[in-house]
C-alpha cells in the first residue's frame, strides 16, 4: 500500500512538471460572463477517472440491472442448477439485457446531455442536470408510491411534487421497489419447478425410495420442461415486459 501511494504521488508530480514545462495548466477553472464555471480538460479527465470508480455502483443502483440479476439467480436456483449457467454468463446476460431495457433512457441522455456537451453548447453542470431528468423519469416509473413515501417520511423533508424529491431519496426507494418486483417475478418462476419437485418426492415416497434424493430425479424433468416451453425466451420477455417495453 505504501509503494502504491508513492507511485501515485510520483505520477502526479511528473504530470504537474510536464504541464508546467509544456505551458499547459493542469487544473484550471474559468468563470464566464454569465457566471457559468467552465473546467479545463485536465480537470474533466480527473473527474471522469473518479467517476469510473463508482460506475459499477451506479449501474447496479440506477438501472434495471438489480431486477434482472435477482430474477436470473432465482431462476437458476429454482431449476436446481448450482453453477450452470455460470456467474459470468448470468452477469453478461444481465448486462446486455440492462442495455436493451435502458436503451430509450440512454438515447434521451445522449440527445439532451452528452451530444450538446461534446459540441460545447452547454457547460458540464447543465449537462449533468439534463442527464438526470430522463433517469429520474425512468426511476419514478418503476418505483412504488408506498416505497417513495416511506423514504420521504424518513428524510423528514416535506415534498409537494415529484420534482421536489431529492435524488438521494429516490435512489433507495427505487432499489427497494426493484427488489420487491424481482422477488415477485422469481416467485412466479419458482412455482412450476416446485410442483415438479413435490410430485417427484411424492412418487418416491409412495414407492418406498426414501433414501433417493428427489433432486436427482426431478432435475432432468425440470430442464426438459424449461426447454420445451422455451423458458429462456419467456423469462427474458417477462423481464423486459416488466419495464413496460
Amino acid at each position: 500500500m505504501k509503494y502504491l501511494a508513492v507511485l501515485m504521488l510520483a505520477v502526479l508530480v511528473s504530470s504537474e512538471l510536464y504541464a508546467a514545462e509544456s505551458g499547459i495548466p493542469a487544473l484550471t477553472m474559468t468563470t464566464g460572463d454569465d457566471g457559468v464555471q467552465n473546467y479545463s480538460v485536465s480537470l474533466q479527465i480527473l473527474f471522469l477517472m473518479s467517476a469510473l470508480t463508482i460506475l459499477p455502483s451506479l449501474v447496479i443502483m440506477l438501472t434495471s440491472f438489480t431486477r434482472i440479476t435477482i430474477v436470473l439467480g432465482i431462476l437458476r436456483r429454482a431449476i436446481g442448477l448450482q453453477q450452470t449457467p455460470s456467474n459470468q454468463v448470468l452477469m453478461g446476460l444481465a448486462l446486455f439485457l440492462t442495455i436493451f431495457t435502458m436503451a430509450p433512457v440512454f438515447e434521451k441522455i445522449n440527445d439532451a446531455a452528452i451530444t450538446p456537451y461534446l459540441e460545447q453548447n452547454i457547460p458540464v453542470m447543465q449537462a449533468l442536470a439534463a442527464a438526470e431528468a430522463p433517469l429520474r423519469d425512468f426511476m419514478f416509473g418503476q418505483t412504488r408510491r408506498t416505497d417513495l413515501q416511506l423514504f420521504i417520511r424518513l428524510s423528514k423533508k416535506p415534498v409537494e411534487e415529484l420534482s421536489d424529491v431529492s435524488f438521494f431519496v429516490l435512489v433507495p426507494a427505487f432499489v427497494t421497489s426493484e427488489l420487491k418486483t424481482a422477488f415477485q417475478i422469481g416467485f412466479l418462476l419458482f412455482i412450476p419447478f416446485l410442483v415438479i419437485d413435490m410430485v417427484i418426492a411424492s412418487m418416491l415416497m409412495a414407492m418406498g425410495m426414501m433414501m433417493l434424493s428427489p433432486l436427482v430425479i426431478s432435475l432432468p424433468f425440470k430442464i426438459m420442461l424449461f426447454v420445451l416451453v422455451d423458458g429462456w425466451a419467456l423469462t427474458m420477455g417477462t423481464i423486459a415486459a416488466s419495464f413496460g417495453m
